[in-house]
């Protein structure tokens, strides 16, 4: 049985209200997230905390799950298999809407829980690689990203923008988040690219590991898809934030977004929203990459779905929506 069902059944024989009156009833909820070194698992990890801290009170236990990334956790949560999951805006917007990857796979009843950090989209070469923009992958050697994720997702949008090909490449490798450095380092491939919150402990790795640059991505094509696209935006990695890397890079980026379905009860987003929302500043200190974020911007930024009616009675609540 599926745990969406499992939750649903659990709801409805409890007669579950606010304030825990199922809290014995034991319900599990799992999120998907995505590689273990990136911000994506951490962000599962500290939003379970802040659910698991009162589930003797409203019986809910969570999980988290590391995934392939954003367009894996959307899609198995269409199939029911995960109740919540991580993925970057510009996907929200296509499954919800039917565009890009999900025009044969729509997912109309996604619906948005919040929106967490930014994510730039980080290109890293190695110093003696000779990339110092984005057309300079021509010829090289380049991690794309595994399939499933939204940076693969994303940088095949940058290089449609770019006019750029796989078969421009020397080599492209689909190496996953945690390998990725090691790769690049051991001299495998010459870049690789992320699309991620920073500070981020793969891009640490690599720029302690072995000497790489951080490269921006810039241009009239750029400039062209930030202006079409509301989920884009032009980010900015901020200067030594990494070690050899002493300017900022700009480039473009997404956000994360925390979503969920239609079908998850109402009671079950509810909890889950305000267990973070009510929690912001417990939440702002379990990551770096949390300690900027704002209430009135996370309930309404780069979310292209709909909120989870659950997420949005917790949001009038706490006074954050109308």
């Amino acid at each position: 049985m599926k745990l969406t069902t499992v939750i649903g059944a659990a709801v409805t024989a409890a007669a579950m209200t606010v304030g825990g009156s199922a809290a014995a009833q034991q319900q599990f909820i799992s999120i998907g997230t995505g590689g273990v070194t990136g911000v994506y698992y951490p962000t599962g990890g500290a939003i379970c905390r802040l659910v698991n801290r009162d589930r003797k009170e409203h019986g809910i236990r969570c999980a988290v799950e590391s995934t392939g990334g954003s367009v894996y956790n959307i899609n198995t949560i269409k199939a029911g298999e995960l109740e919540f999951g991580v993925a970057q805006s510009d996907w929200q917007y296509h499954a919800y809407n039917g565009t890009s990857k999900f025009a044969d796979n729509h997912f109309p009843e996604i619906r948005a829980m919040f929106s967490v950090h930014p994510e730039p989209f980080t290109l890293m070469a190695r110093s003696d690689a000779g990339v110092s923009s984005f057309e300079d992958l021509v010829g090289k050697r380049v991690n794309v990203g595994n399939p499933g994720s939204g940076q693969r997702a994303t940088m095949e949008v940058a290089m449609e923008a770019f006019g750029i090909s796989m078969d421009d490449f020397a080599l492209a490798t689909e190496y996953k988040g945690s390998e990725m450095a090691k790769q690049l380092c051991d001299g495998n491939i010459d870049a690789m690219i992320y699309t991620i919150g920073h500070p981020s402990a793969a891009v640490k790795e690599a720029t302690t590991t072995c000497d790489v640059d951080l490269v921006s991505v810039t241009g009239a094509a750029i400039d062209q898809l930030v202006a079409d696209n509301s989920f884009y935006r032009v980010a900015t990695i901020p200067a030594s934030m990494y070690k050899g890397n002493d300017s900022d890079t700009t480039t473009f980026g997404v956000g994360a977004t925390f979503v969920t379905s239609a079908n998850v009860p109402d009671e079950v987003a509810y909890i889950v929203a305000k267990s973070v929302m009510s929690n912001l500043d417990d939440f702002r200190g379990l990551h770096p990459a949390f300690a900027n974020l704002d209430a009135s911007q996370m309930v309404s930024d780069g979310l292209s779905a709909p909120l989870h009616p659950g997420a949005e009675k917790a949001y009038k609540e706490l006074g954050l929506i109308d």
